[in-house]
């Protein structure tokens, strides 16, 4: 089983249970990023299911926001626009889908983590990174439709 830790962008994520392990293509992904941490408003064909552990989440999902604290869960459902934001110093968070298309995305834009900490901060992406998610986005049926979120907005 291929759990090795992945740093996907400015997150950490630990593959606790990778699709290829599951006939239906389940995967739960745990993810780890400091404050600020948002991707493009996005849609995709997975409905996403995302469970708290640690932390706080802003989450946009069709145009409502909903704060996630520790133990709280929300669906972000398939083909409806969604992002999310750390509003905690750190969070710690599942992520749960049922094709594999999702966590196929993340293994292609992530390199391995040489430990199980946070990558050191890049910062905002340049033109060409965001280009290149932009394509690893569009080969994986991910749409991007917005920005990411910002603190206070």
């Amino acid at each position: 089983m291929n759990t090795e830790p992945l740093w996907f962008l400015d997150t950490l994520v630990v593959p606790r249970v990778p699709a290829a392990y599951s006939p239906d293509g389940l995967s739960v992904l745990e993810s780890r990023a400091r404050r600020g941490d948002s991707p493009p408003l996005h849609t995709h064909s997975e409905d996403e299911l995302f469970v708290v552990i640690d932390g706080e989440l802003l989450i946009k999902a069709g145009g409502e926001e909903r704060t996630l604290r520790a133990g709280e869960t929300l669906l972000g459902p398939r083909g409806v626009p969604h992002t999310y934001l750390v509003t905690s110093d750190e969070a710690r968070w599942l992520t749960v889908t049922a094709k594999g298309d999702f966590e196929a995305f993340v293994r292609s834009f992530s390199r391995p983590a040489t430990e199980r900490d946070l990558p050191e901060a890049s910062g905002p992406p340049s033109p060409e990174q965001e280009a290149a998610l932009a394509e690893a986005c569009h080969r994986h049926g991910i749409e991007l439709v917005g920005p990411p979120l910002h603190p206070g907005e």
